[in-house]
């Protein structure tokens, strides 16, 4: 049985994984990492990954401030980590790629499988639509509590697409400042947050007289949550590298 450590378990995400592993034979939460260490998990829960028992992986779903000493607790241990934490900086990022070199880590700005089955059909799809001057916008929406914009769902769509068109393509986060036609070589990105969105994305083709439009749609967390599971069980005992869930679903 594979043996995790939730770090974050008192977020929302964290709860979400704690009850799909408590349902799951070949998983179990040894420990659990959060500031309030008097919530009741069904494990047990301290204030810092070294405090925590050895496990086969460690789960990251907190915020971007903590990635650091999740980083390093797993490059000293040479723990398999699992990162679903968003907003990192490009430091982070790099930091990221610098532990994976020690151990393995399995990065995803989103966990959910429907998301990155289509992340493969856009790379397929991009080329033929930007070939016959379709413009290529993405809309996503997220709840009101949500911190970073856009989402990193929203530029690994991006990612995908302009990685398909030799990355010739790049981003325009904002119109207002200036007046100016649409650059064709631009990939547009939106962000809404209102309410409790889950998470929404549109991948918008508008091209002349005809638009194409792919959407996900996330109605619980509980898809994430399952996504990062998954991927748990798959990067245990796997060695050093850098890993996604395009690994993970085949």
């Amino acid at each position: 049985m594979v043996k995790a450590i939730m770090n974050g378990c008192g977020g929302a995400m964290g709860r979400v994984i704690t009850d799909i592993i408590a349902n799951d034979e070949a998983i179990e939460i040894v420990a659990g990492v959060d500031m309030n260490t008097e919530i009741q998990a069904g494990y047990p829960v301290y204030k810092t990954l070294e405090e925590c028992p050895k496990a086969d992986v460690v789960i990251d779903f907190s915020v971007a401030k903590a990635t650091d000493g999740v980083l390093a607790y797993c490059e000293a241990t040479k723990t398999p980590l699992v990162l679903c934490t968003t907003g990192l900086s490009e430091e982070q990022l790099a930091n990221v790629k610098k532990t994976s070199e020690t151990t393995a880590v399995l990065r995803s700005a989103n966990m959910s499988v429907g998301i990155n089955l289509l992340l493969k059909v856009l790379k397929d799809v991009a080329p033929v639509l930007a070939d016959a001057g379709f413009d290529i916008e993405i809309l996503e929406k997220h709840h009101n509590r949500k911190l970073d914009a856009p989402s990193g769902t929203a530029i690994a769509l991006a990612d995908s697409i302009n990685e398909s068109l030799d990355n010739a393509y790049h981003y325009k986060y904002d119109r207002t400042s200036e007046r100016v036609k649409r650059d064709k070589k631009e990939i547009g990105i939106q962000a809404v947050r209102g309410g409790t969105i889950v998470g929404e994305h549109d991948i918008i083709f508008a091209g002349q007289d005809e638009v194409i439009t792919f959407n996900h749609t996330a109605y619980s967390r509980a898809i994430f949550g399952k996504g990062a599971v998954q991927a748990a069980k798959f990067l245990a005992g796997k060695g050093a590298g850098m890993y996604d869930m395009s690994d993970v679903i085949g």
